[in-house]
């Protein structure tokens, strides 16, 4: 879901010259400044041959319990070794940012297989020490998926109206929108300030701020820049 509204936010943008997309299946629509590049993930010659060359790299992979079947080893080549392979690559390539998308509540030493599996994702891919990396830890993500993930709509239906008062500790854990969040990438990515830098709900909303988007820099201008 983000990575499609990333998508077409890129394509929108007069600071990407060109959005090069790593997917699964083809894309349903076209424009002059998109590459689709259909990729066999299993397969590292492919991906690094497709990577190609630019100054961006979007991590919005992922999957769910449901579509592995709970094999706990699949899920783990997908969410893990798919983003941290590509980042090896893009940085021996010589892109320059790393943006991801994680969790909130991502910690490589908790026990909850998920959260752990997203907290080493993130330190994996800080450890590689891109010019500039941005993590994103959104809670539950608002917005209509192409595939149903079960409870989801339950959940969105039960935290949108408590939304309001889930301050101080809690704020972090406040749905938010996937266009929100492909703002926010698109945002951090314009900026390009060097460093490791992780966006909690509170960080989300201040990068799509008016003022700050007003005042967002245009140093990509005619680079290249790849969707994963």
């Amino acid at each position: 879901m983000i990575g499609n509204l990333l998508t077409q936010r890129l394509l929108k943008d007069p600071g990407f010259s060109k959005v090069r997309v790593l997917v699964r299946r083809p894309l349903a629509y076209t424009h002059p400044r998109l590459e689709v590049q259909v990729i066999d993930f299993d397969n590292a010659n492919d991906i690094q041959s497709k990577l190609g060359t630019g100054d961006c790299i979007f991590s919005c992979i992922g999957t769910t319990q449901k579509a592995v079947q709970r094999d706990e080893g699949l899920y783990w080549k997908i969410d893990h070794d798919i983003p941290v392979h590509t980042a090896t690559l893009g940085k021996a390539a010589g892109f320059q940012t790393f943006l991801l998308v994680s969790s909130v509540g991502a910690n490589a030493s908790t026990t909850n297989f998920y959260l752990q599996l997203k907290g080493i994702v993130e330190k994996d891919i800080l450890a590689m020490n891109y010019h500039s990396t941005h993590i994103f830890r959104p809670s539950l993500l608002l917005g209509n998926r192409a595939e149903k993930r079960f409870g989801e709509g339950f959940f969105q239906n039960i935290m949108r109206p408590l939304a309001p008062v889930m301050m101080g500790s809690l704020q972090k854990y406040k749905p938010v929108d996937a266009e929100d969040v492909a703002k926010a990438m698109i945002t951090a990515a314009n900026r390009q300030e060097p460093g490791s830098h992780i966006y909690e709900y509170k960080e989300i909303m201040q990068l799509i701020k008016p003022g700050i988007n007003a005042t967002k820099t245009q140093r990509h201008k005619a680079s290249e820049n790849n969707l994963l």
